[in-house]
């Protein structure tokens, strides 16, 4: 049984320092056409460009992923009219608030929604299976190099077994909150 794999470009990287802007993904399977935290960038062009670049539109966007509720990861849903939002609760469709279980939840075959609190208690992780193997976007790390300890964290119990979680998947990939794509590797911070 051929195993279903999907394609992931990060369309803008993020960053937190004297200025904020979430790190923005796309992911492509089959015919859904994913945006992972389309929120604060310095300017709209640097998401819809590189969706040009890839010979898309906004309006061609099925599905928008949101990791969390803070603004800076919100802020540009509205970009993409089509699109059904998910978060760790509930899928939206226009007027329509339609609840599902925390927990797993299948946006589609080869992306999957992962409850993962940690930054916040309604974190989402999401996890793409590729051919260049497992990519888990996530807000339990802001980038590569931390912080450590996530200054926005009620519990550090809490975002350690969420990081826990998601080190156990042994993805090739972590796309953080505010940086670059890194491979996780034994300094990654738990």
């Amino acid at each position: 049984m051929a195993t279903t794999t999907a394609r992931l470009d990060v369309l803008s990287i993020g960053y937190a320092h004297d200025r904020v802007a979430s790190t923005c993904t796309l992911v492509r399977d089959g015919d859904a056409v994913i945006v992972i935290d389309p929120g604060m960038v310095a300017n709209r062009a640097l998401l819809l460009q590189p969706l040009a670049d890839l010979v898309l539109s906004a309006q061609e966007v099925t599905d928008i992923v949101i990791s969390h509720h803070h603004p800076d990861h919100t802020v540009n849903i509205a970009l993409f009219p089509n699109a059904k939002l998910h978060d760790v609760m509930a899928t939206y469709v226009d007027d329509l608030w339609l609840d599902h279980e925390p927990g797993d939840f299948t946006v589609s075959p080869a992306v999957r929604l992962v409850a993962t609190p940690g930054h916040t208690d309604q974190d989402v992780s999401t996890i793409v299976q590729t051919d260049d193997g497992l990519i888990v976007l996530t807000h339990l790390w802001w980038g590569a190099q931390g912080p450590a300890q996530d200054p926005f964290a009620a519990d550090v119990a809490v975002l350690k077994a969420s990081r826990d979680q998601v080190l156990a998947l042994e993805p090739a990939l972590i796309v953080p909150g505010h940086g670059a794509p890194f491979a996780p590797n034994g300094s990654t911070p738990r």
